[in-house]
């Protein structure tokens, strides 16, 4: 299972939120590359970026931070946060990153889905599911869906995402584990890529995610920036 720390950014600045409530945000750092060479360097094998402006708004305000990231490190990155165009896509690509996570219009457009696999290839297509309750949340988790989430990831996995990120907002960035029985249910329905994300706290966690067949890795964000997880330690232990 691949290890993936998470850098969220907002106005260029690495923050965390609560629950994602951009009224309870965290800032840890304005050197977004100064905590991916330091990802990097801890064993982090794949990064987790997120662009929190371009979530809540569709616009994309973090890009020099995200190329300044990937041209500080050698490792793959990850950008999710207003996916929402082929145009916006491509300017991820263009910063560097090696897969774009689509969320929001996934939960609007299957079809969408389907042309950028066949576009840019599945291998650099997720899909993000932001869940509370099973049902899928949307823009930012600032609206709530009528859609099941173990649906939706079916359906995005037959329009060709190559990776599934599940995330429990329940739990995200509230340090009390992840929600195991989501996770199997995910795992049990799915046959591409999946990638759990929220409520991790501690290194159990992780390794018990770890022991879960099939789940390809697993996003670590808080835990990492209150230093609940030691990452080097963790890798070492694994």
């Amino acid at each position: 299972m691949l290890l993936l720390p998470a850098i969220d950014l907002m106005s260029g600045e690495v923050v965390r939120l609560r629950q994602g409530k951009a009224d309870q945000k965290t800032v840890y750092s304005n050197d977004p590359a100064a905590f991916a060479k330091k990802w990097e360097a801890e064993g982090g094998d794949y990064l987790h970026i997120v662009d929190l402006d371009a979530a809540f708004s569709g616009e994309q305000r973090n890009l020099e931070a995200v190329r300044a990231i990937t041209e500080a490190i050698s490792i793959p990155c990850e950008l999710g946060g207003g996916m929402r165009s082929e145009a916006a896509i491509q300017r991820a690509f263009d910063a560097g990153v090696s897969r774009a996570v689509i969320g929001t219009r996934a939960a609007e457009s299957l079809e969408f889905v389907r042309d950028m696999a066949k576009t840019f290839g599945s291998e650099r297509i997720a899909v993000g599911i932001d869940a509370k309750n099973g049902i899928v949340s949307v823009k930012g988790w600032t609206e709530m869906s009528t859609l099941s989430a173990l649906d939706l990831a079916r359906r995005a996995e037959d329009a060709g995402a190559g990776t599934i990120i599940y995330t429990d907002i329940a739990t995200d960035g509230m340090m009390q584990g992840p929600n195991f029985s989501e996770m199997e249910k995910m795992l049990d329905a799915l046959h591409c890529q999946l990638i759990a994300s929220g409520g991790v706290s501690s290194a159990q966690d992780v390794l018990r995610l770890d022991k879960m067949e099939g789940l390809y890795g697993c996003i670590i964000g808080k835990a990492l920036y209150d230093k609940a997880i030691d990452l080097s330690v963790l890798v070492a232990s694994r």
